[in-house]
């Protein structure tokens, strides 16, 4: 998956744990580590701006994109 997600680094740096976010942003924890973990198809708008608020950031801090390799363009 060329888009990678990267919620436990800001989790690394807010020193907060994936049940605490979870409970913040009103998520289960098991949807959480579906997303932590890059197995999400989809994130709605509405979750991804929740885990900005809570852990105050941009959401290209919680998402990049890696492009495949031998990808054609």
């Amino acid at each position: 998956m060329p888009i990678v997600v990267d919620v436990d680094v800001m989790l690394a740096k807010r020193k907060m744990s994936v049940g605490e976010l979870a409970d913040r942003v009103g998520i289960t924890p098991a949807n959480l580590a579906v997303l932590k973990n890059g197995r999400a198809k989809a994130v709605r708008f509405t979750t991804l701006a929740a885990l900005c608020e809570v852990l105050d950031c941009q959401p290209g801090d919680l998402l990049r994109w890696e492009g495949e390799v031998g990808a054609a363009g």
